[in-house]
């Protein structure tokens, strides 16, 4: 019985990884398919980035409510509607390419809509995903190194996404549509469905269902998550963050794609070399959380995120005050000649090392905004999920800051983002609200 129920362990453990790395794959594809819309709607990086938008901005709309349904209907059920709804979302996406294509507009909302529904996909998946790979390793270090393993392959398919929908892309010209980029849409609802066939035949373990079928004392509530002054500054953190993730690689990648005098002056395949470029960012995230997950033990939290916070404020300063003209090479890619040594802006090395600094801020953010929060944990969960907006506010407001005042200049932005999560780190994350009981 046990041997089964290990094995049926093992399984979902396997699951939960392929989950964990297309949240990431969903997420992705928003910021380098934009560059297709940017493109049709001539340049317009701004409209580029409302699919990352609208995928974001789900989770101000579901955050809350998908922390309610997991408490509902447990952790399987709620994985099962979350993958559905991936499904709709992804299908909705390919859907633009094929309906309303006289009509860029009316295929741009559809496009839209599937973003959005994809919004709310990877909203519950990530609701369900960590706290079920904690309780699958028996919580404490064995959970935690489910996570980080599971957080590796995030990073992996973040690192993959970008370069994939680059490859597919080539060049943007004006005959570039979702078409080409439908291969990476149909294998996500490949993925889904496989997940969804195999999690539904899994026996997932649901302790806080089988309490509340037993009956327990129900828990008073006298204060609020929003009573506490570190979590406040956190959830605003978290926000800024998912903001700064995103925002760094996102524009960057316009900035590369773009062949006109604002871009970086790449030559051949820009979008293909720019997604080549964009994903070693996301490997570096990678690299960072593996080296994080080893000096966690003796490295505090707070001086993590206060020295990733610095080092990423000098690097993105480093890359607006270097000219267009300071160029080196870069690995890239080409559709016709496969990996190549493309010449770009030495900008682009300092804001891709980002990727080092940022892999270690979601996580070193959440625990310092948690610290002493005991009963209350739950509930702030919700409210981070809920910030993870961030994602898609702050990248559209450097849009267009770009637009107006150019690329670099809206890299001002990221500093100043930098700067708050540096602050938080010294002197935010501190609980001063010890005297409120939460046993």
């Amino acid at each position: 019985m046990n041997t089964q129920k290990q094995n049926g362990n093992i399984i979902a453990i396997i699951t939960m990884f392929f989950i964990f790395a297309m949240i990431s794959f969903i997420t992705n594809l928003a910021a380098p398919i934009g560059t297709i819309w940017g493109h049709r709607f001539e340049g317009n990086g701004i409209l580029g980035m409302m699919g990352n938008m609208m995928n974001f901005l789900a989770y101000l709309f579901m955050g809350i409510p998908a922390g309610n349904l997991l408490v509902k209907i447990g952790y399987k059920k709620t994985a099962l509607w979350a993958m559905g709804v991936g499904i709709v979302g992804l299908a909705i996406q390919y859907l633009s390419s094929v309906i309303g294509t006289e009509t860029v507009l009316f295929n741009f909302i559809i496009y839209l809509l599937g973003a959005f529904i994809c919004g709310f996909c990877v909203c519950m998946l990530n609701t369900v995903v960590n706290p079920m790979l904690n309780l699958l390793g028996g919580g404490g270090n064995k959970g935690n190194q489910l996570i980080q393993a599971g957080g590796a392959l995030n990073s992996l398919s973040a690192t993959l996404t970008p370069f994939f929908v680059g490859a597919l892309i080539g060049s943007l010209t004006p005959a570039t549509t979702m078409t080409d980029v439908a291969p990476l849409l149909w294998i996500g609802m490949g993925v889904f469905v496989a997940a969804f066939i195999i999690i539904s035949f899994v026996n997932i373990p649901e302790p806080h269902m089988y309490t509340k079928q037993k009956g327990s004392e129900k828990i008073t509530f006298e204060y609020s998550p929003w009573n506490f002054r570190h979590t406040v500054l956190g959830v605003i953190g978290i926000f800024i963050y998912v903001g700064v993730e995103v925002g760094i690689p996102g524009t960057l990648n316009f900035y590369l794609s773009d062949q006109t005098g604002t871009g970086a002056g790449v030559l051949g395949d820009a979008s293909a070399i720019a997604g080549a470029i964009v994903a070693i960012y996301w490997l570096l995230m990678l690299v960072g959380r593996i080296l994080s997950s080893a000096i966690s033990g003796k490295v505090p939290t707070r001086i993590q995120l206060s020295v990733v916070s610095a080092v990423a404020i000098l690097l993105v300063i480093l890359a607006i005050f270097f000219p267009k003209s300071c160029t080196l090479n870069m690995p890239g890619y080409s559709v016709g000649n496969g990996i190549v040594v493309a010449e770009v802006p030495i900008s682009a090395l300092f804001l891709v090392l980002c990727g080092l600094c940022t892999s270690v801020m979601w996580g070193g953010i959440f625990n310092l905004a948690v610290e002493g929060l005991g009963k209350y944990t739950a509930k702030a969960s919700g409210l981070f999920m809920m910030m993870v907006v961030g994602g898609g506010i702050l990248p559209l407001i450097q849009q267009y800051i770009a637009k107006v005042g150019g690329y670099m200049c809206s890299y001002w932005l990221i500093v100043v983002a930098l700067a708050y999560l540096l602050y938080y780190g010294v002197s935010g994350c501190k609980n001063v609200n010890q005297n409120i009981p939460v046993d």
